[in-house]
């Protein structure tokens, strides 16, 4: 028998694949004509929705360029920009805004006069920063700078060991590392001497804590809560509050001692981490009214991430040790404007001789750039401390630039050397000082929750500005032409994640 010619087989192949094809295809249109009605309702419905985050958008809009973005993308795009929306646009904290009423914080300002809690001088000369706070400058502190994570954390532990009754600690971000052991080592050992401690995390920060470091707080009596615990990505009712995440840091032990500033729990904070070496960060410790200020701040965050309600005493005599008054301000995106740039933004315009911000990322809007702007046109000497080492790629290519639009107008920028800066301290003058969680960012000024706290003291002002000027001694000037140098890829990259600033 002859052989088979290849070439006719090879073309039968080729003909049965072409009709397995086509009768694939066939099958996929039977398929779609016969759910034709679905396909009708799912592209009908998705429009709807679209329809709905574009009213919803039109009616909250913020910035007119973000809107149209927005509304732009919804149009075109829909299957895609409507799962984004939920997650990146619709922001919606009624709920928690039920919550600050529920509580009060309307009254706390009238609650602290009563009470001769209230610092008036300086609440008349800040009228912008305490209408912001909804609550005054309250008198009678003692205020203790925190610098870096060894004296932070053992202060906060100290602390923690002194504690009689109850104890809040919260943070953005908890690791399951030597620290975090550390930590919750002493929690638990305080939670099984009987006292009511809660422990309050978010959820996207502390995302690779485990369930057994978890459970073992839980199995020993510390009440532990996630902040989206009761607000699921997914959840049914409601929009996905991924990208609102609660950013504050802060212990409070018997209503009467708070730390807050930029330190989370993990090993890198205390310099335990290679890469970034030493860690530069700064806490406060106050005593006195502020103290109940910031527990008041975490009985609202818990209430509404567990929604279980923390009974407060009945305070009448506060402990009023020293003599600083201090503006406790818990700003987030249930504010009904963009608090806190408002307050920073206040800062700025006040600024007559020097403004000092440190920051570890440098991502500002309009607004807040032309306030530095403005400053440092008018002769304020405008400082800004970033850091010269990345911790996250895009926010660092962002932040040179911003960098470069910033010193071509006047302001000072420079890069921390000697370590990871991650601080985020102002100091105006010799009249104002801010410490806190908030970073010269959208989100921190738009998104997330956040804390800070303001001073206006000369004992704290004179440390503040001693502790930045050893800062600046470990730091480069970053000279006018330092963008342009950089290589063309760099430039287009560093434009590009400019362009990503309304989210990072």
């Amino acid at each position: 028998m002859g052989q088979a010619d290849p070439t006719l087989a090879k073309d039968g192949a080729d003909a049965k694949a072409v009709i397995q094809d086509a009768v694939v295809d066939v099958s996929i249109l039977d398929v779609m004509a016969n759910n034709l009605g679905l396909v009708a309702a799912f592209v009908a419905a998705m429009y709807i929705v679209a329809g709905v985050c574009a009213v919803r958008e039109i009616m909250n809009s913020r910035t007119s360029q973000g809107s149209v973005a927005w509304l732009l993308s919804l149009f075109f795009l829909p299957y895609l920009t409507v799962p984004l929306y939920f997650v990146f646009g619709w922001k919606s904290f009624a709920d928690y805004a039920r919550i600050q009423t529920l509580l009060g914080r309307a009254e706390r300002a009238r609650r602290a006069d009563e009470l001769g809690l209230t610092d008036h001088e300086e609440t008349r000369d800040w009228p912008v920063l305490t209408r912001v706070a909804g609550v005054p400058f309250l008198a009678g502190n003692t205020a203790d700078l925190l610098i870096d994570g060894d004296a932070t954390f053992t202060a906060i532990k100290d602390a923690i060991a002194r504690a009689e009754q109850v104890i809040f600690f919260q943070f953005f971000a908890i690791e399951d590392d030597g620290l975090g052991r550390e930590m919750a080592d002493a929690l638990i050992a305080r939670a099984q001497d009987g006292l009511k401690v809660y422990l309050l995390y978010d959820d996207v920060g502390s995302h690779a804590l485990s369930r057994d470091f978890l459970s073992k707080l839980k199995n020993a009596g510390v009440e532990v809560c996630g902040f989206n615990e009761n607000h699921k990505f997914l959840r049914l009712f409601g929009p996905m509050r991924l990208n609102y995440r609660n950013h504050r840091k802060l212990v409070v032990t018997d209503f009467r001692e708070a730390f807050v500033g930029g330190h989370n729990v993990a090993d890198q904070y205390v310099g335990r981490n290679k890469w970034f070496g030493h860690w530069r960060d700064t806490h406060v410790k106050v005593e006195g009214p502020a103290a109940v200020a910031c527990a008041l701040s975490f009985v609202e965050d818990w209430l509404w991430a567990s929604g279980e309600r923390i009974e407060l005493p009945q305070v009448r005599d506060i402990p009023m040790p020293g003599d600083e008054a201090v503006l406790v301000m818990p700003t987030g995106p249930a504010d009904k404007l963009e608090e806190c740039a408002l307050a920073f933004v206040e800062a700025a315009a006040r600024a007559k001789e020097r403004l000092w911000i440190t920051t570890p990322y440098l991502v500002p809007s309009l607004d807040v750039q032309t306030a530095l702007a403005a400053a440092a046109m008018r002769g304020v000497d405008v400082r800004i401390l970033l850091p010269e080492k990345r911790d996250h790629w895009t926010v660092w290519l962002a932040s040179h630039a911003y960098e470069d639009t910033l010193v071509q107008r006047g302001v000072k920028v420079y890069r921390y050397t000697d370590g990871f800066l991650h601080q985020k301290v102002t100091l105006m003058d010799n009249d104002l000082v801010s410490i806190g969680t908030v970073n010269f960012d959208n989100r921190s000024f738009q998104i997330n929750f956040e804390l800070t706290l303001w001073f206006t003291h000369e004992r704290m002002i004179g440390n503040v500005e001693t502790m930045l000027e050893t800062d600046f001694q470990s730091s480069k000037l970053t000279w006018p032409d330092a963008f342009r140098s950089r290589s063309y890829a760099f430039r287009v990259f560093a434009q590009g994640a400019r362009l990503l600033s309304p989210i990072l």
